[in-house]
C-alpha cells in the first residue's frame, strides 16, 4: 500500500527561468509598479565639456511632481523602446539575413569543416583562442552586439568540434564581458569613467592588466571544463558530398569576402566611429555580394535574406523590450531616486567597505541601466565627490564601478545584447544563468581582492 502511494507522488518539478521574454515582459510590469511605490525625483543635468553627455550634477537630488506608469503606458513603453533600440535591432536583423545568404552559399559550412579536420583530437584548443579573441574586442572596444555577427560561425563550428551552444556562448560573449569589466582602455566603459573622474586615459592600466589577465584565466578554465564535461559526438555535415562537389574558387571568394568585411568592420568602430547603422549596411552589402558570387542570383539572395530575418526575429524583440524597462523608469521620475537610494548608505561605512558598497550598488543600478556608458553618466559625477570625502581614490571609484557594471553584464535580464546572442544561438536563459553566475560570483570575489589590494597599495 505505502509503495503504491510513494510510486503515486509525482516528482518535484525543478524550477524553471520563464522564458525570456515573458522574464523581460514581468521586469517591464516591475518597472511600472515601482514608479507608484518610490518617490519620484531627479537629479539636475549640465552638459560635460569632455565627455560631450549630459552628466548629473551632485547634490541636487530633489523630489518632483509623482508620475506613476500606468498598465497602458507601459505597454506603450514596449514599441517605444523598439523605436529607441530600432538601430541595433536592425542590425540584429540585417547580420541574421546576410549570414543566411552565405549559409545558403555552402562556404562557411565547407570552411568550418575543413578546420574542424585540422584540428583533430586538439578541438579544445579553439577555447582559448577564441576567448582571448573575443576578450581583446571586449577590451578594446565593448564589442556585444558585433558578437551577433559571429553567431552562425560559433553555431556551426562548435556542432562539429561536438560542443554545445552554451560553450559558443561562453567563449564568444562571455569573454567578450570579462575582457570589458576589467579592460584599461575601453573606451565606453573606462574611458568614459575616467574622464568623469578627471583621470589621465590609460591610467593604472598596469593594475587593470594585472587584474585582466587571472580573471580571463578563470572563465577559460571555466568554459574548457564545461565544454569537456558536456562534449558529444560532432555533429557531421549533412552537406558534406554537396559541399565537396561545390566549385571552391566561389566558395573561396566568399570567404575572403566574409574576412575583409570583419576587417572593415573593426576599421570602422575604432578609426572612423562607425554605429550600428554603418554596421548594418556593411553586412547588408556583404549578403548581397556573397549570393551573387555564390550562384543564388537576386531571388535566391533575397529568399535567403529573408529567411535569416525570421530567423533573429526573437533575438531583436529582446533587445526592444529590455529597452522599454528603462522607459518605464524615466518616464515614472524613478530611475535618480533609484540611484539615490543605493549610494547614500555608502557614505557611512569604512572605506573598504564604501568600495565593496560601491560595487554592489553599481550591480544594482545596471539592472534598470543596462548601458554601461549610461550608468557612467548617470553615477560618476556622484560617486568622485563622495570617494574624495571619503578618501577613496578615484581610480579605485572607477574601477568599482567597472566591477560592478561590467560583471553584471554577464547575467542581468535587462541586457538586451546578451539576450539577444543567447537567444540566436538557442541557448535558454536559465542555462545560461546557471553556468555563468557560479563564475560570474567567483569573478566578482576576484575584482574585490583587487580591489582591497588596490586600495592597501594606494593605486
Amino acid at each position: 500500500m505505502s509503495g503504491g502511494l510513494a510510486e503515486a507522488v509525482p516528482a518535484p518539478r525543478r524550477f524553471r527561468l520563464p522564458h525570456p521574454l515573458a522574464l523581460l515582459a514581468i521586469c517591464i510590469g516591475l518597472a511600472a509598479a515601482l514608479t507608484w511605490v518610490l518617490p519620484a525625483g531627479r537629479y539636475d543635468r549640465r552638459e560635460d565639456p569632455v565627455t560631450g553627455r549630459s552628466v548629473v550634477v551632485p547634490g541636487t537630488y530633489h523630489s518632483v511632481p509623482a508620475a506613476p506608469v500606468g498598465a497602458g503606458s507601459a505597454l506603450v513603453a514596449i514599441p517605444r523602446g523598439l523605436a529607441e533600440a530600432g538601430s541595433v535591432v536592425f542590425l540584429v536583423f540585417l547580420v541574421g539575413g546576410a549570414f543566411a545568404v552565405v549559409d545558403r552559399t555552402g562556404a562557411l559550412r565547407r570552411a568550418v569543416g575543413r578546420l574542424a579536420q585540422l584540428l583533430g583530437e586538439r578541438e579544445t584548443l579553439v577555447i582559448p583562442v577564441a576567448c582571448i579573441a573575443f576578450a581583446v574586442g571586449g577590451a578594446v572596444e565593448n564589442m556585444q552586439e558585433e558578437i551577433i555577427a559571429f553567431v552562425p560561425i560559433l553555431l556551426l563550428l562548435t556542432r562539429r568540434l561536438g560542443f554545445d551552444a552554451v560553450t559558443a556562448a561562453a567563449m564568444s560573449v562571455g569573454a567578450a564581458a570579462v575582457g570589458s569589466a576589467f579592460s584599461p582602455v575601453n573606451p565606453f566603459q573606462t574611458g568614459i569613467a575616467q574622464k568623469l573622474a578627471q583621470l589621465p586615459q590609460l591610467s593604472a592600466w598596469p593594475f587593470r592588466v594585472a587584474t585582466l589577465a587571472p580573471a580571463l584565466m578563470l572563465w577559460i578554465w571555466g568554459t574548457m571544463r564545461y565544454a569537456r564535461r558536456t562534449r558529444t559526438a560532432p555533429v557531421p555535415d549533412d552537406t558534406g558530398t554537396a559541399l565537396d562537389t561545390a566549385p571552391l574558387g566561389r566558395h573561396g571568394l566568399i570567404l575572403v569576402l566574409v574576412a575583409v568585411t570583419f576587417v572593415v568592420l573593426v576599421f570602422g568602430i575604432l578609426r572612423l566611429g562607425w554605429d550600428f547603422d554603418q554596421m548594418s549596411a556593411l553586412f547588408f552589402l556583404m549578403g548581397i555580394l556573397a549570393g551573387l558570387i555564390g550562384g543564388l542570383g537576386v531571388s535566391g539572395t533575397a529568399a535567403a535574406f529573408a529567411d535569416g530575418f525570421g530567423s533573429m526575429a526573437g533575438a531583436a524583440m529582446l533587445i526592444g523590450f529590455a529597452r522599454a524597462i528603462s522607459v518605464v523608469l524615466e518616464q515614472g521620475q524613478v530611475l535618480d531616486t533609484i540611484v539615490h537610494g543605493l549610494f547614500v548608505p555608502i557614505a557611512g561605512l569604512p572605506l573598504a567597505l564604501s568600495a565593496i558598497g560601491m560595487v554592489a550598488a553599481h550591480a544594482a543600478i545596471h539592472v534598470p541601466v543596462p548601458s554601461v556608458s549610461g550608468q557612467a553618466v548617470l553615477t560618476m559625477p556622484i560617486l568622485v565627490p563622495l570617494s574624495d570625502l571619503l578618501g577613496l581614490s578615484r581610480q579605485m571609484t572607477v574601477f568599482a564601478y567597472q566591477l560592478g557594471a561590467g560583471l553584471c553584464e554577464l547575467v542581468t535580464p535587462t541586457n538586451g545584447a546578451l539576450m539577444a546572442i543567447i537567444a540566436a544561438l538557442g541557448v535558454p536563459y536559465g542555462r545560461w544563468v546557471g553556468f555563468a553566475g557560479r563564475m560570474v560570483a567567483m569573478l566578482f570575489a576576484l575584482g574585490i581582492v583587487g580591489l582591497v589590494i588596490g586600495i592597501a597599495l594606494g593605486v
